[in-house]
């Protein structure tokens, strides 16, 4: 019998030269969650959206020409890119984009001053929740037993409290104002997180990690600071994306009923009121605070969306 030649046979077996290789580059999670996020042209364009609107809201106001409390009683209500027709800016060449409202005041300067208002109060309230929650929930989940059990029934409780009352009440003892606002919502309105960061640091806590940061005497406050809130740390970053347009949709409803920011402050809330009162002969004055608000609540929604999916490790192929 003739032998057949071992070079017409190939091994099909695991490669031994490149069986330890690396088959992807190694990347931190972070990174792999940035790069997905750049991959979603929605979230960015919202990113730059929410960017532009801040910068805006912290510039235009300063450089315009008119002030949001200035009055031209001989321009109300004026339309788009009217020209200032007042004796105090004659022959400057400057126009009302967003035109006027019924007191004369420029309404493209007390657009961005009123959103200064609106991200102002969302923001901190939203920041004084963060930090309640974080706390509240990091205790409650890492002790667990009778600790959280009695710590989430406070949280039910204050969470069956209405936000609206709790408003109404704090503008009977204290001033109507920002800091009156941004007490109330965070007085009912660290529930969420404080649940969220507790159940996170209930799954986290029987982790390798902790328990090795356990057995090495490390304490409980360095554990839930150093180990079980940077991982739960994304889960936190999209709750806090989607809690800011809440925020600014609370602060524009109770403004326009009257119990928001006082006046001659101006937010959107306060200029939708105002435009609501001239809607059948002036829409514009109402549409313009309507767009700005839907804009922004928009883009911090889409943003979420965009980082839940990016900080998702189940979506990385």
């Amino acid at each position: 019998m003739d032998k057949i030649d071992k070079s017409r046979f190939g091994w099909v077996g695991p490669d031994p030269e490149h069986q330890e290789g690396i088959s992807r580059p190694s990347i931190t999670y972070w990174r792999d969650a940035m790069n997905r996020l750049v991959k979603n042209r929605v979230a960015l364009v919202c990113l730059c959206i929410i960017v532009l609107l801040i910068l805006g809201c912290a510039i235009l106001p300063a450089v315009s020409p008119f002030s949001g409390r200035e009055q031209h009683l001989t321009e109300g209500n004026a339309s788009f890119f009217t020209p200032c027709t007042d004796t105090r800016y004659e022959g400057q060449g400057h126009v009302h984009i967003f035109g006027t409202d019924r007191l004369g005041r420029d309404m493209w300067t007390r657009l961005f001053d009123g959103g200064r208002v609106s991200l102002m109060i969302a923001f901190s309230a939203v920041f004084v929740n963060l930090i309640i929650g974080i706390i509240y929930g990091g205790i409650s989940g890492y002790y667990g037993g009778a600790v959280d059990n009695i710590m989430m029934r406070i949280v039910e409780i204050v969470n069956g409290i209405p936000y609206l009352i709790v408003v109404v009440l704090l503008m009977m003892v204290l001033p109507q104002g920002i800091f009156t606002m941004v007490v109330a919502y965070a007085t009912v309105g660290w529930t969420g997180m404080a649940r969220l960061v507790r159940g996170q640091a209930l799954a986290l806590k029987n982790q390798e990690f902790v328990v090795a940061a356990e057995a090495m005497g490390a304490k409980p406050s360095r554990i839930i600071a150093r180990h079980l809130l940077p991982n739960a740390l994304s889960v936190i970053i999209i709750n806090v994306t989607l809690a800011v347009p809440s925020a600014i949709f609370t602060e524009a409803f109770l403004s326009y009923i009257g119990l928001g920011v006082p006046v001659p402050h101006s937010s959107w809330g306060i200029l939708a009121q105002d435009g609501s009162q001239v809607f059948q002969v002036y829409p514009e004055k109402l549409w313009i605070p309507a767009i700005a608000i839907s804009i922004t609540m928009l883009s911090f929604n889409l943003l979420g969306d965009g980082l839940r999916d990016a900080f998702d490790p189940r979506l990385r192929r």
